[in-house]
């Protein structure tokens, strides 16, 4: 199955071809490009950075409600005029919700773009190869995958800090350096290797490729900024006609990150990814900030409300992991940028009977499950609501104590305060 492109608001047959090795280098700022001591996967011109750390101020103790927290980020600015974040990262329009080229229907008048979380991972091992390949080849508009560091600093393709659940080795993925790494086989079948973000730039850079753009989870195991260093390295070594920088979506889990991958790869757009509403608003006040968020965080009242405010300030929004078919039906009917799903192919399916006839397609989705069973769904929905946010609630108190609220934390970390910070935000 191939994607077809009169869906694509901007299709990447009509992308204006001039490129070459620098128009990879393009997207690095010139301050990286110089030697560093440390090998990379592949030749290259390689780039380093020495930051200076800066020891983490603590905050003044607050506890915060979901919805006071989100009113109050809101309308509190985070940024001087003259605040080089400000600026703000890149749009991505390449990763907007697809229009279904009909006129016939008010909704949904847009499609979300198949993500295919760590490529097709309901038929092969996640993070391989053949995961990747398998999603293109069923059309996928985009890949998902995580970064870590080998003990060299090479760039690794691994969700998990550890290579227990996929390799059955009990040890950390930095604890070695690439040339074992390579050896290592998946505990799943087929056996496969892991792959390096090198590998998979190179075969997204082939012509065939070229219209898959990529959303990287920068993972917040390695050192922050080493690891967005050697990203600036291993994307800069790779050649590509189209820059990498209108195919690649940056993943930062908290403020801090958002800072050094404005700072590293200023070229790049940048996602929140996370759970927590409020961070999130807080963080919308960044130009062009889009938001990976748990779907589930997205289902309830709070939820609606914060979609209500990224489509007036025009952000995107993922949501993950939608492997249900009635949650991808939710994330159409509410038309999200970006579903993220072990199982593209089902997701695409879903879209197509949506794209070809909404009205049809929600009638006969309804129409399939009985009473009772929609009770129940319902039901369940009710309780991961109660659960999910009386757990972010719980957390966020215990957080604001420790750390202030979601703005303070935001505030702290695009300006440089906590750069020891590695763990989630709530």
């Amino acid at each position: 199955m191939v994607p077809n492109y009169a869906f694509y608001p901007h299709s990447r047959a009509a992308t204006n071809s001039t490129s070459s090795t620098s128009t990879a280098t393009a997207c690095i700022p010139e301050r990286l490009l110089r030697n560093n001591k440390r090998p990379l996967e592949s030749a290259a011109s390689p780039l380093s950075l020495p930051l200076s750390e800066k020891k983490p101020v603590v905050p003044r103790a607050a506890a915060t409600t979901v919805s006071a927290a989100m009113k109050a980020d809101e309308s509190t600015p985070l940024l001087s005029p003259n605040d080089e974040l400000s600026k703000g990262p890149p749009a991505a329009g390449f990763a907007r919700a697809l229009s279904t080229g009909s006129s016939r229907h008010a909704k949904p008048s847009r499609l979300p773009q198949a993500i295919a979380h760590r490529g097709y991972k309901v038929a092969f091992p996640e993070n391989t190869m053949a995961a990747f390949r398998s999603a293109v080849e069923i059309g996928a508009h985009a890949i998902e995958s995580d970064l870590h560091l080998s003990k060299e600093g090479v760039v690794v393709l691994s969700h998990d800090p550890t290579l227990k659940r996929c390799f059955g080795i009990d040890a950390k993925v930095a604890d070695y350096d690439w040339d074992y790494l390579s050896t290592l086989r998946t505990l799943r079948k087929p056996n496969l290797p892991m792959p390096r973000l090198i590998d998979l730039l190179e075969y997204l850079a082939q012509p065939q490729q070229e219209h898959v753009w990529l959303l990287l989870d920068v993972k917040r195991d390695d050192d922050a900024s080493e690891l967005l260093t050697r990203l600036a390295e291993t994307i800069a070594s790779v050649p590509a006609r189209i820059p990498w920088n209108t195919r690649i979506i940056l993943g930062c889990w908290n403020a801090n990150y958002v800072r050094l991958s404005k700072k590293l790869l200023p070229e790049f757009p940048l996602a929140f990814i996370g759970w927590s509403l409020a961070y999130a608003t807080a963080l919308s006040h960044v130009p062009n900030m889009n938001f990976n968020l748990l779907l589930h965080s997205l289902t309830g009242p709070f939820g609606a409300r914060f979609l209500r405010h990224a489509r007036k300030i025009n952000r995107l929004v993922f949501g993950w992991t939608v492997n249900e078919e009635r949650w991808m039906e939710w994330s159409i009917q509410h038309e999200l940028d970006g579903v993220i799903t072990d199982d593209p192919k089902l997701f695409l399916e879903v879209c197509d009977r949506w794209r070809k006839d909404p009205d049809g397609a929600a009638a006969a989705m309804g129409s399939k499950t009985t009473l009772p069973c929609r009770v129940r769904q319902f039901a369940e929905a009710v309780v991961m609501f109660i659960i999910l946010n009386t757990l972010i609630i719980t957390l966020r108190t215990v957080s604001a104590f420790k750390r202030g609220s979601p703005t303070t934390q935001v505030r702290r970390g695009l300006a440089g305060q906590d750069q020891g910070f590695q763990g989630p935000v709530y």
